[in-house]
């Protein structure tokens, strides 16, 4: 399989001071307002680039287990995934995934092993040059 997609940034004044807005090909963002305070501060309402991987990272990582589940003839009821960006001294220096999951039937070192082996294929993942530490949780294991 072979895609593209596409985002646009646009930004307007300094580092400080400006704003900016990001757009996707697919719309789901468009001209979604992103600044300095979005970025490094809290209260004004918009995005940012960290929370932007934390939410690919996390989608990504679901779905990729997804498919290893169906691989092992497992269907997952829910993947609840969340992906915590860590920024420090001007660098992503860490993600923590936090996973838990419902998945009928299969015992919980077979599901964390599979999980691991998402973390390592997620594409995602693979581009991301920091650490990954990953928490797995199977519900009534």
């Amino acid at each position: 399989m072979k895609f593209t997609r596409k985002a646009n940034a646009v930004w307007n004044g300094s580092g400080k001071d400006g704003k900016g807005n990001l757009s996707t090909g697919s719309k789901v963002l468009s001209k979604t307002p992103y600044s300095f305070h979005t970025r490094f501060e809290d209260g004004e309402k918009g995005t940012n680039p960290e929370e932007l991987i934390g939410a690919a990272h996390a989608g990504c990582f679901a779905m990729q287990l997804s498919f290893l589940l169906n691989e092992a003839d497992f269907t997952a009821t829910s993947l609840d995934v969340a992906a915590t960006v860590n920024f420090e001294d001007g660098a992503i220096t860490k993600i923590n995934l936090d996973l838990e999951g419902d998945v009928p039937n299969i015992d919980a070192e077979q599901f964390q092993q599979i999980a691991y082996k998402a973390k390592e294929v997620c594409p995602v993942s693979k581009v991301l040059n920091t650490e990954i530490i990953l928490k797995v949780t199977l519900k009534n294991a």
